[in-house]
């Protein structure tokens, strides 16, 4: 993972076990997929809908070895210089105008030097000397042009700067790749990853999560608290609620000090678990709390 012969988990348990210190209760699909990801040494790619904890499984794999988290978040028109490198022109200008008897090839040297150069998130995490973890996140709000790019740095782990030469990553970070779907990724990029895919937790797992993240909240409105975000999830809905807002959903019912989930504590904070008025109004028409708390 960090670098060649040195792997930061030992087997799948010792993930699930160093994740579950960092605050993330993986799966065994998902602790199984970083497992092999850090012993083969492939980018992982994380796919899944919004709010299943693709992000924050990258943030518990740093914490959980002790990584620093480098993160380039994609975005439609992110290009090279914001992901990679650029010169930071203005002081650039500066140094040129400082330099009034310099030749050009004198001020050349100078103003094309580490002083002057910005990196940005891939550059960094390749020139890490530590351990690190790339996250690029949501890569399919990315323009198709920049998995090239990506295809070209994950390829060899390094990049070239003209004016400065190639620089080799020291050791790989561990890389993830989040998506939401939103565009197809292309074969060659999926190629040269591992997959997985995170969909809703089941509802076990996602009350031991309610557990860890929401201490103060009764075990058993807990237990009725996923039941109710399942059966919303089951609705036809714009937006399914995710992980993250059933864990919003239940720090607001410890904030109104709610002992049980009635009608009418559901139908007044359901803004907090759906984001759609639509989607409101089919759940206050359709939930029967009755029949989903039996």
């Amino acid at each position: 993972m960090f670098s060649s012969g040195t792997m930061p988990f030992s087997s799948v348990d010792d993930v699930k076990a160093r994740l579950a210190t960092a605050g993330y209760l993986a799966s065994d699909a998902v602790a199984t997929t970083v497992y092999l990801a850090s012993e083969l040494g492939k980018p992982l790619l994380v796919e899944g809908p919004a709010g299943v904890g693709k992000t924050e499984l990258s943030r518990a794999i740093a914490q959980s070895c002790g990584a620093e988290l480098v993160r380039l978040q994609c975005y439609e028109g992110v290009d090279e210089s914001r992901a990679i490198y650029e010169w930071n022109h203005a002081k650039q200008l500066l140094r040129i105008s400082a330099g009034h008897d310099e030749t050009w090839s004198e001020a050349k040297s100078d103003i094309f030097s580490e002083e002057f150069l910005l990196p940005r998130p891939l550059l960094t995490a390749i020139r890490n000397d530590g351990p690190t973890v790339l996250l690029i996140d949501e890569t399919d709000k990315a323009d198709v042009e920049i998995e090239g790019l990506l295809l070209e740095v994950l390829g060899d782990f390094q990049i070239t700067i003209p004016e400065l030469g190639t620089v080799h990553a020291t050791q790989r970070p561990f890389v993830v790749l989040t998506s939401n779907a939103t565009r197809e990724l292309s074969e060659a990029l999926r190629r040269r990853c591992l997959f997985l895919h995170i969909e809703f937790p089941d509802a076990e797992l996602e009350r031991d999560i309610v557990h860890l993240k929401v201490p103060g909240l009764d075990a058993a409105l807990a237990d009725s608290l996923v039941r109710v975000v399942n059966a919303l999830r089951a609705m036809p809905l714009r937006k399914a609620p995710s992980v993250s807002e059933t864990l919003d959903w239940a720090r607001t019912l410890v904030a109104l000090g709610a002992d049980s989930l009635t009608d009418e504590i559901v139908s007044e904070s359901l803004g907090v678990v759906l984001k759609h008025q639509d989607d409101i109004g089919k759940a206050r028409t359709k939930l029967d709390l009755d029949s989903v708390l039996s």
